[in-house]
């Protein structure tokens, strides 16, 4: 079966533009041009993957995303005219899991979306029967089968990203990752796009699982080198 792509994008021009290349692409795809339709169709369709504009009528991209992350776990990519770093961290934060900027290469889109999609398949069907079900560091506790986490015998929510970045990390004690490292091993794209979301994800990690997220145990940083889970 195709897969579905939902495109939110005010600019009718550029919207029919994405339609035709994920179309060519074999995907099937549903256009809305406001925020409030846009989060209606998000929410209540089946979709694989969805793409948001962050300039739109009646609700902006950054408050779209946040409450499509906060109701599922999809790939939402941004496409915007905004190129200021501030304007991708932020959208990173609210659980977009890559930026575009406009103008864009319509044949890169649809790459950087296909790569999200057999990303996210992966992630979500994974199978680790050869490795321990669960690792047990200092009062956290990592389920890869149920793919739960547990803090100090309380269960903490993550999503499937965030999942598997500290799951990659705890399988790899005391080992530094650069951040180019991470973003290859976890969003499975070359480490010359966006790394901005690495970061994003690791402050994530130690706000749910750091007793002092400022004065990290698990997850320390190596300056001028990257990330390294304490054991």
């Amino acid at each position: 079966m195709a897969a579905r792509i939902l495109i939110i994008e005010d600019e009718t021009t550029i919207a029919q533009l994405e339609r035709d290349y994920f179309e060519l692409n074999g995907f099937n795809v549903d256009l809305c041009h406001t925020g409030p339709e846009g989060l209606r169709l998000a929410l209540q369709g089946d979709y694989n993957l969805i793409i948001v504009d962050l300039q739109l009528p009646g609700m902006d991209g950054f408050e779209l995303c946040s409450q499509i992350r906060q109701a599922k776990e999809v790939p939402i990519l941004i496409v915007s005219a905004k190129k200021e770093e501030i304007d991708k961290i932020r959208a990173f934060n609210l659980g977009a899991d890559d930026y575009v900027t406009k103008p864009f290469s319509p044949s890169e889109l649809v790459a950087r979306a296909k790569a999200h999609l057999t990303r996210y398949e992966r992630l979500l069907g994974k199978q680790e029967p050869l490795q321990r079900p669960e690792i047990h560091i200092r009062g956290l506790v990592i389920d890869k089968a149920a793919h739960r986490v547990y803090v100090r015998n309380r269960e903490v929510p993550f999503t499937t990203r965030e999942f598997s970045l500290l799951e990659f990390l705890a399988t790899h004690p005391n080992r530094v990752f650069s951040k180019n490292e991470l973003f290859e091993r976890i969003w499975g794209m070359d480490s010359n796009g966006d790394i901005a979301t690495v970061t994003v994800h690791i402050r994530r990690l130690r706000e749910k699982i750091e007793a002092d997220p400022s004065n990290p145990q698990y997850i320390e940083t190596v300056w001028g080198a990257g990330y390294r889970f304490s054991v």
